[in-house]
């Protein structure tokens, strides 16, 4: 069960004032990889930095790096044991995630991180994370319609809950690129407050950073990437002139381009999970904003040969099946349905029923096959390799299916001795 609100997250931490700085980072889109450029960028520069995203990928400690490495998963479960005693020694009742969030923090204290990027779990003004008050900037990634039954039915409510992340005092970066409706709301927020504000322009890179406009030309960058690089790139200017002031930001722009973020447009080979040896196509695009940019990048680079697409997909109790799937799956592709496992520290995700979910994919015109295969995960994936014949392949929907497929593919490295499968 998912529970918002700031009192309990409170009380866990009220024994224990933090000792880093924080970026905060809220949106329905692209926190995660603007937490990556942010923490890798951070680290580059020499800045003990801490990252704490969700959900996790693989592991429940993997959502929390210092300097770029996964926390040790010893120095997690006692930090996590230290505050689960605290929470039931005072009857608090937290919930997973902020328990979660308690541990993170902690581990930062812990750790002497200097500064710490932190992403909203969900929504803003209500969410755990929230509860930061040293911010040196509050960045709001692209929103769109996800978690209506908690955040609200409009863009403009879901807008206004993500708002609630600004603070008086503090600046904020805004992506540009959001919809009129959005940025309106946002902007009311921003004059309440008197907020210093940066809205990026990902068509103007040059306005951010000379480095930026070379990196875009030499590479090649996804127009969702470069919204997401310029909101890295605006906040670290903004957080690091407090911070570091010496630290040049231009010189660190370069090493964006190692950046990786699993889990988003990964090209990925399975093998020895399946006897597949052409890479897939592994994303967790969730609502359908993500879905979108997912749509875009599969037309311009895996159709372009006028080869049809195999899926596997699955998704989360709750979501817009249509909306997700319809507008991206297209007459003459496979698709095989199924459901993911459950989700560790977070009971309240649930998969959506895989034959419910061919049902709903079946309707699209001109589809070819369509296959349900519940929760039966590798056999979606040796279907689809069979029906793919190595043409291009894409697992989809959501992040916990990500999640299941590279657990299922680490286990399968580790038995063969084989850590070569990601690409």
């Amino acid at each position: 069960m998912i529970e918002l609100g700031l009192s309990r997250i409170s009380r866990l931490l009220q024994q224990t004032p933090l000792t880093w700085k924080a970026i905060h980072i809220a949106g329905t889109n692209g926190k995660g990889s603007i937490s990556a450029y942010l923490s890798h960028l951070l680290t580059s520069g020499g800045v003990r930095c801490g990252r704490f995203t969700s959900p996790h990928l693989i592991d429940r400690w993997d959502c929390i790096t210092i300097g770029e490495r996964v926390v040790q998963e010893s120095l997690f479960r006692q930090i996590e044991a230290k505050i689960k005693l605290r929470d039931q020694t005072l009857g608090i009742g937290a919930s997973e995630f902020e328990l979660l969030t308690a541990t993170a923090f902690e581990i930062f204290n812990h750790e002497r991180v200097e500064i710490g990027v932190v992403e909203v779990g969900m929504g803003g003004r209500l969410d755990a994370t929230n509860i930061l008050s040293d911010v040196l900037v509050s960045v709001i990634t692209k929103i769109g319609l996800d978690h209506q039954s908690l955040l609200g039915d409009t863009l403009e409510e879901i807008s206004r809950e993500k708002a609630g992340i600004l603070k008086g005092g503090v600046p904020c970066v805004v992506d540009g690129t959001n919809l009129p409706a959005v940025l309106t709301t946002l902007e009311e927020r921003i004059k309440e407050l008197h907020v210093n504000a940066v809205y990026t322009r990902p068509d103007a890179p040059n306005e951010h950073s000379p480095s930026l406009d070379q990196l875009f030309r030499q590479l090649d960058v996804q127009p969702h990437q470069r919204a997401n690089m310029c909101c890295a790139i605006s906040a670290l200017k903004l957080a690091l002139h407090q911070v570091r002031p010496g630290l040049g930001v231009d010189t660190l722009i370069p090493r964006l381009s190692q950046v990786q973020w699993p889990g988003r447009l990964q090209s990925i080979v399975l093998k020895p999970l399946v006897a597949r040896t052409e890479p897939i196509l592994l994303d967790g695009a969730h609502n359908s904003q993500s879905a979108e940019v997912l749509g875009q990048y599969i037309e311009g680079k895996l159709r372009a040969k006028g080869k049809p697409v195999t899926w596997v997909i699955a998704a989360s109790r709750g979501k817009d099946i249509a909306g997700l799937f319809h507008p991206i799956i297209k007459a003459g592709d496979n698709v095989a349905t199924t459901s993911f496992g459950p989700v560790d520290g977070m009971p309240w995700v649930k998969a959506n029923d895989a034959q419910e979910l061919a049902l709903s994919v079946q309707i699209i015109p001109g589809i070819e096959d369509v296959e349900s295969f519940e929760d039966d995960i590798l056999a979606a994936i040796n279907w689809a390799c069979a029906k793919a014949n190595g043409n291009p392949l894409v697992i989809a929907g959501s992040l916990y299916l990500v999640s299941d497929v590279l657990r299922h593919l680490r286990e399968a490295q580790e038995q063969s001795g084989n850590t070569t499968g990601a690409q």
